[in-house]
């Protein structure tokens, strides 16, 4: 097994806000799962929670190798979380065929946000279709998977001290 996808995203909290209320509730609904818009209902800030998700789903969709479009769009891209919070990525629909092709056997989320901007970082494992390159591009994923999450701990950091 081996890192087949990675993906990250970075998203302005003012500009989901803008957007917001510019579409209303219709953007939580085009933007969020069936499954995520009651938890959308219960948050107070309501723009950095769509901040988060839309991050998550975009990073997951690049994983994937191909945005959000005919091959994984927004609804297909779940996020949950543990019963400790950890951040969980779920695929169904037409994502859920994607990552099939992939041959994905394991997801990795991490999701992270300050005042003004939210950011997420998915990496993808699995044994990567037949004939595909991805993963002999990949072939030390626990190292990767080390390294991606410091680089993401980094980059939280960093938007922390320039905000």
């Amino acid at each position: 097994m081996s890192v087949v996808g990675i993906g990250t995203d970075m998203v302005a909290v003012e500009r989901i806000a803008r957007m917001q209320d510019a579409h209303g509730e219709r953007l939580a609904v085009r933007l969020l799962a069936p499954a995520e818009l009651a938890e959308y209902q219960d948050t107070e800030s309501k723009a950095a929670f769509l901040a988060r998700r839309f991050a998550a789903k975009e990073a997951a969709a690049k994983a994937l190798g191909c945005g959000i479009g005919g091959r994984a769009g927004f609804h297909d891209l779940v996020v949950t979380h543990t019963p400790a919070g950890a951040p969980l990525l779920k695929f169904s629909g037409v994502a859920r065929k994607t990552a099939a092709a992939l041959e994905v056997t394991a997801t990795h989320l991490s999701i992270t946000d300050e005042q003004d901007h939210a950011m997420a970082f998915v990496v993808l494992e699995g044994y990567g279709a037949s004939g595909s390159t991805a993963s002999s591009h990949w072939p030390f994923s626990r190292s990767l998977r080390r390294f991606c999450c410091c680089l993401a701990a980094r980059l939280s950091r960093s938007i922390q001290v320039k905000g």
